[in-house]
């Protein structure tokens, strides 16, 4: 396997962290549903899936969510209740920068949607440095599927060993090794460091 030269990062759980709950209990105070019940269909349910692959347009998503839960609010409210669950993994974010800072090109690489890329990019500066982003709801496929993958090599211009690869989720990372990817499970900061370290990406 060839040296990688450049590091292709998750963001969800390794940038940043996100609680589906946060939002739940903010739009259940609008609704006619209990926050566990709101719950059900914005974390990981079809109907996020539907918007994260881009199915369904931001207004289109937001629609089926007043359908199923009778959220008496606007949408510029349920905006600000679903998109704002997230805060930065301040050693990840570090991490990211001293990438940066050797001239590795970095790469996000996740399933997402408009309303939380909005939301990250406005709060978090460390987002609008990366070279590249492959985002689920633009590319209208989903990790582990095949295409989305493929969009990271066509976009990077890297293929196989050339690329390291960061993910929480191990069915994530069994396929991107399927692709010869350099691909390591985040489950803590100084592991994911370590790894990194071992491949001669940072110090």
């Amino acid at each position: 396997m060839s040296q990688p030269d450049a590091v292709v990062f998750d963001l969800g759980k390794v940038l940043v962290d996100f609680d589906y709950s946060i939002a739940a209990r903010r739009i259940a105070t609008q609704s006619a549903r209990s926050a566990a019940e709101v719950l059900t269909f914005i974390d990981q349910a079809p109907l996020l899936f539907r918007y994260e692959t881009g199915k369904l347009t931001r207004h289109e998503f937001f629609a089926e969510v007043v359908q199923v839960s009778g959220f008496r609010g606007t949408l510029a409210e349920f905006s600000s209740f679903f998109a704002d669950i997230f805060t930065p993994i301040e050693e990840m974010v570090a991490l990211h920068a001293e990438l940066r800072a050797s001239r590795v090109p970095t790469f996000i690489f996740s399933n997402t949607n408009d309303l939380a890329v909005e939301h990250i990019r406005s709060r978090f500066p460390f987002f609008s440095r990366f070279d590249a982003y492959v985002l689920s709801y633009e590319e209208g496929s989903m990790k582990p599927q095949a295409p989305l993958y493929e969009a990271v090599e066509r976009v990077t211009g890297r293929r196989s060993g050339q690329i390291a690869y960061l993910d929480d989720r191990p069915e994530n990372i069994e396929a991107g090794r399927e692709r010869g990817w350099h691909a390591i499970l985040h489950e803590e900061p100084a592991r994911s460091r370590a790894a990194l370290r071992a491949l001669g990406l940072v110090q």
